[in-house]
């Protein structure tokens, strides 16, 4: 079995930065991509950041240059560095990871509980 959990969230004025994590821990043998979804009251999920084993990483327009995705492969940890953030990066921030489970063949999604994220005028 397999859990993702992330801290990091919490409440900062417009302008100000926060850093989000999310370690996986378990019977994991190896871990693929990662990454951090939002969601936002009324809004569909939004995928926010991606990043895979090697280190290549992907942004969605909204955030891009704003926000650094960063893992480290033997932690199994991803992180999301948030600056110069708006009202409307307000969001619960959901990390999520593709892994192999120690015995298995493939790859599945897991998915944290996430972590709200509240920008504050």
């Amino acid at each position: 079995q397999v859990q993702l959990v992330e801290s990091g969230g919490g409440l900062v004025q417009a302008g100000g930065s926060l850093r989000l994590s999310c370690a996986a821990s378990g019977s994991i043998f190896s871990i693929g991509y990662m990454g951090w979804y939002r969601q936002a009251p009324g809004k569909q999920r939004e995928s926010v950041a991606t990043i895979t084993s090697g280190g290549s990483t992907n942004y969605s327009d909204s955030v891009k240059g704003r926000f650094t995705i960063s893992r480290d492969n033997a932690k199994n940890t991803v992180w999301l560095q948030m600056n110069s953030l708006k009202l409307e990066d307000t969001a619960v921030y959901y990390c999520y990871a593709g892994i192999r489970v120690s015995g298995s063949s493939g790859f599945t999604a897991s998915w944290g509980q996430g972590t709200q994220v509240t920008v504050s005028s």
